[in-house]
């Protein structure tokens, strides 16, 4: 069993194959006892310390003041009576106060788990073993219950958990702070690891250590965003990619966050993931519940490496849903760098019949094929086909791309809406907008109110409409600005500061309504790039743009820091024209291969400027990434080299049964006479002997493992290798 209980401690132990993770009830307070490597029991008298503190720790027993809750590791803490340090939740009562108290009341074990309703979640199949805990908590004065869930997969190591939370009283309340999941930990001796950037550089790694105080990321822009990720890690000592005790905090949201760790007076660590509190409340009437996102916690003892194969294994086979879970992805080529708004039916058609001759599978049409969309000051909301670049419409254009051999695939952003639109002349109130405050723009373009279910309607059926009409199968959804005058003319005034959490509601509705009618195609999520790279998004759709940014170089940090959490067949990496349209740089188009099939390999500029050199290098890509995309996209991934620690950069995928393996490695800047080196590789059998593709020679993957192989030296700036292992016996 995956959840033991012993009734006459009342202790919960979770166990799956490498961690336990264990709290009781003490007095009626949910008190933690333990998290970490596997343990046979869990006994609160040896593993809970309790110690009277000075009077600045109030004591809420008198008769036993060893129990403080200002001192006490507890499951889901609140504020006001006793507890100082950032509670999990905060109510405010009929009576204007927020003092409440959270008592276990019971519990219950159930097989499997239970989608979370209106929310994205990690799902349980048949066979996976999956219980979930449901402790039930109560604050008998004032009728405030909360139902804390915890899910255990045994063969994942982690814990997934949320809360429910419920107006149990004849009176209105009202949610302050809502968050998914604390953890106290018993001491501060950890480095905290985050991902944080800025469009065009996402999710670099930052790593500090903890110091007394509050450390955070956050997001209070609607989305998870560019800068910040829902996530962070908790590193013990001396913790490397391969080695320690990591701790993973993930939270499967897509809106704004808070993440971060408290470290109190006396040097435990409170770990917290949730819903921003930051401008958010939630008005409870008698009755009703409010029901948290998903924060999924994974504890590696094989340090950095350890964990993100768990969350890798867990997000892509767990979180990802439908046909394309998986599938093969296609090779495509998308127009926006090719053409941007200038194009035409015949010039698409000429792509298309460029990509066919190389091998690539599938054509995106992107931004400037409806309205009057000849820049981006316009017609966001009217998905309407402009006849005067597609005088067929999209049918006549996808089926020219079909007659070249390739699918066809679409560009929506389907959240916003342009001033300059008949949709904003017709419905100037389904905008975010406070009365009598300015509509401030980004990119020329305001948010759709998705709290409003007519705008979910519209969308869903101006969406399905266009999907109906043309066989299409891929569409990349984008979304290119974050909120401000965060406010619906819907929402009585007591409502106002519930519209952004009702908006990710009403998207992930219109997202639900819409993948689950077109199951047959591949969608891509995108904001400005990586600005909405989350697990949220994942659930609808299983890969993401990773960044506007298709700079070989500049993908080696975002791709490598967006691995921390995100298994690679999420991440969608193109090989872009030079000088890069972001950063201006020259890279050799065998790097830009090289890098950009460590994920959803695609084109994302003008093939029909190939000369005939570059043609049959990106032939030889094109077969390459044939043979390896289900080892890419299914194998474990193993980073190698970091590109925040020095000039190079390496990371490889072995098959699960580890009968092949992939590795690459990029040198940034070339030096004049280097010093050799090898490249130590990781994951194989070290009993089995290994073919270096190329050579006929084999050796034993310890061996590759310990000694490594001689890498090779470039001749230039920007170079890369790829090295291909087949095991022989």
């Amino acid at each position: 069993m995956a959840v033991l209980y012993d009734e006459h401690k009342q202790v919960f132990h979770l166990q799956t194959k490498n961690m336990s993770y264990a709290f009781c009830a003490l007095r009626g307070f949910p008190a933690h006892l333990y998290w970490g490597r596997k343990i046979k029991e869990a006994d609160p008298d040896r593993l809970l310390e309790r110690q009277e503190r000075a009077s600045f720790s109030p004591n809420p027993v008198p008769e036993d003041r060893s129990i403080s809750l200002d001192t006490l590791p507890q499951e889901y803490p609140g504020y006001g009576s006793s507890d100082f340090r950032n509670p999990a939740y905060a109510v405010q009562l009929a009576n204007g106060t927020t003092v409440t108290e959270l008592l276990l009341r019971g519990h219950r074990i159930v097989s499997g788990k239970s989608q979370l309703e209106g929310l994205p979640a990690v799902y349980a199949e048949s066979g996976d073993g999956a219980e979930t805990l449901i402790v039930e908590l109560e604050d008998a004065a004032s009728g405030l219950r909360v139902e804390l869930s915890y899910t255990v997969f045994p063969a994942f190591d982690a814990i997934i958990r949320s809360a429910r939370i419920v107006n149990g009283s004849d009176s209105v309340m009202s949610m302050q702070r809502a968050l998914s999941a604390s953890v106290d930990l018993p001491h501060d001796r950890f480095e905290m690891l985050q991902l944080s950037g800025a469009w065009g550089r996402e999710r670099y790694i930052h790593r500090r250590a903890l110091v007394p105080g509050t450390q955070s990321v956050e997001s209070r822009r609607g989305a998870s965003s560019h800068m910040q990720n829902p996530f962070f890690a908790l590193l013990s000592e001396g913790s490397t990619e391969d080695t320690g005790e990591v701790y993973g905090f993930s939270l499967v949201y897509s809106g704004s966050f808070a993440g971060g760790v408290e470290v109190d007076q006396f040097h435990t660590a409170r770990a917290y993931i949730g819903i921003n509190p930051f401008d958010f409340s939630w008005r409870l009437e008698p009755g009703e519940s409010f029901q948290t996102p998903e924060a999924v916690m994974v504890f590696s003892a094989e340090g950095l490496g350890g964990m993100s194969r768990a969350y890798h294994e867990l997000y892509r086979t767990r979180l990802c849903r439908g046909a394309f879970r998986d599938a093969a992805r296609p090779i495509l080529v998308n127009n926006w760098e090719a053409t941007y708004f200038n194009f035409n039916a015949d010039k698409i058609e000429a792509i298309a019949k460029a990509g066919s001759e190389l091998g690539i599978e599938l054509l995106v049409l992107d931004d400037g094929w409806f309205g009057r969309r000849d820049s981006d000051n316009c017609s966001l909301g009217d998905w309407v086909v402009d006849k005067n670049k597609l005088p067929g419409g999209l049918k006549d254009l996808a089926d020219r791309v079909r007659s070249q051999g390739l699918q066809f695939g679409l560009w929506f952003e389907p959240e916003m809406v342009s001033p300059d639109s008949d949709l904003y002349r017709a419905h100037p109130d389904w905008c975010l907008h406070v009365p009598g405050r300015r509509r401030s723009e980004g990119r020329r373009q305001l948010i759709l109110d998705l709290s409003r279910p007519d705008v979910q309607d519209y969308i869903t059926d101006a969406v399905g409409a266009i999907l109906e009409s043309a066989p299409i199968t891929y569409v990349k959804w984008d979304m290119n600005r974050n909120m401000s005058e965060i406010g619906s003319a819907l929402l009585p005034p007591e409502r106002q500061r519930e519209t952004a959490h009702r908006y990710m509601l009403g998207l992930y509705s219109v997202l639900e309504r819409i993948t689950s009618k077109f199951p047959h195609i591949l969608f891509e999520s995108c904001s400005g790039g990586g600005g909405r790279f989350d697990p949220g998004m994942l659930y609808y759709m299983p890969q993401t743009w990773t960044s506007d940014n298709s700079d070989a170089i500049s993908r080696l940090k975002i791709q490598y820091g967006t691995s921390i959490v995100y298994p690679v067949s999420t991440m969608g990496a193109h090989v872009s024209a030079v000088p890069n349209h972001q950063v201006g740089r020259m890279t050799p188009l065998k790097t830009r291969g090289d890098v950009a099939m460590s994920g959803n390999f695609g084109y994302e500029l003008d093939l029909t400027l190939f000369t005939e050199e570059e043609k049959d290098e990106v032939k030889r890509q094109v077969a390459l990434v044939k043979e390896v995309r289900e080892l890419v996209q299914y194998g474990l991934f193993y980073r190698l080299l970091s590109p925040f620690e020095g000039n190079e950069t390496a990371w490889m995928f072995v098959a699960p049964d580890r009968s092949e393996a992939l590795a690459v490695h990029v040198q940034t800047l070339n030096e004049p006479n280097q010093p050799l080196g090898r490249l130590r590789l990781k994951g194989l059998d070290p009993n089995g002997r290994y073919e270096l593709l190329g050579t006929g020679r084999a050796v034993y993957g310890d061996e590759l493992m310990n000694a490594g192989i001689p890498k090779q030296r470039p001749h230039s700036d920007f170079a890369s290798a790829v090295y291909r292992f087949r095991r022989v016996e």
